[in-house]
């Protein structure tokens, strides 16, 4: 799990730019030079595959910034497919999206690849997405990257193989072994049972990343039901180490969206007192 502080920056606890839905509007390389201008520590990526990896590269060292995962690739969107790794009958296809994905991972630094696993369901989709995984992790492992799967909403990804943290747990367990661990979305785990800081206390231990955004809307976090002004900290003192994705709609201006980002890590930073 990545540690909770940066060199040199004492007690601040790592923000992270999804660019799958910040500075869409730019070509991904200046995307990360914008989330490197703004003040992130580092970027996450949904499917960077049309841009030459070396490129991307040049940007992160450029930048400084680390990518802490991809994902693999959705199959063909117009279809309806958000993944293949769960899908009976499409096993060749789901073993080259991973292996798409590792050497993208491989070739920018990233950590993580976040498989996804697609519209399926039952005992059938289960067993081989467990298989998937076992082979995954073992093929990614040499390289020192880990994996991820996360629980979607139904209301966004309706017939996602995952939708709920327990489920998730039991398939990271039934996997065995390290290098697979839950990607913790705070917008769809608020949308699917709420009692956020409950859920992430019961997974802990098996939580590799935790992304946030506001719900309703999926838009700027400091909006809507959930304070995460008073959230990730607690998160953090729960024993959370890792970064905090944004993962959020920004609207038409990304930049103007980030008026949160001060008062995040002012939060963030301090200490807490004892209740």
């Amino acid at each position: 799990m990545q540690t909770g502080t940066i060199s040199g920056q004492g007690n601040i606890v790592p923000l992270s730019a999804n660019l799958g839905f910040l500075w869409t509007e730019l070509a991904l390389p200046q995307a990360v030079r914008a989330a490197a201008r703004a003040g992130f520590d580092a970027v996450e990526l949904h499917w960077p595959y049309a841009v030459d990896p070396a490129v991307l590269k040049d940007v992160l060292d450029e930048t400084g910034l680390s990518v802490l995962a991809l994902n693999t690739s959705r199959g063909d969107p117009t279809k309806g497919e958000f993944g293949l790794a769960a899908v009976p009958g499409r096993d060749g296809e789901a073993r080259a999206h991973l292996d798409q994905a590792l050497a993208y991972a491989r070739a920018i630094g990233a950590g993580r690849i976040h498989v996804l696993a697609g519209i399926a369901e039952g005992v059938g989709a289960r067993s081989l997405f467990i298989d998937n995984l076992r082979r995954a992790r073992d093929l990614v492992a040499p390289h020192g990257i880990d994996l991820l799967i996360e629980p979607l909403n139904s209301r966004d990804v309706p017939g996602y193989f995952l939708s709920d943290c327990d489920t998730a747990r039991e398939i990271v367990e039934a996997v065995g072994g390290q290098g697979v661990s839950i990607m913790y979305d705070l917008y769809h785990m608020q949308i699917m049972r709420g009692d956020l800081l409950t859920q992430a206390n019961r997974h802990m231990d098996r939580i590799g990343h935790i992304q946030f955004a506001a719900n309703p809307g999926r838009g700027v976090p400091d909006r809507g039901e959930v304070d995460f002004t008073w959230l990730l900290p607690a998160l953090r003192d729960a024993g959370y180490g890792g970064f905090f994705g944004a993962e959020y709609r920004p609207g038409a201006d990304t930049d103007a969206s980030l008026g949160w980002m001060a008062r995040f890590r002012v939060n963030l930073s301090a200490p807490r007192s004892p209740s």
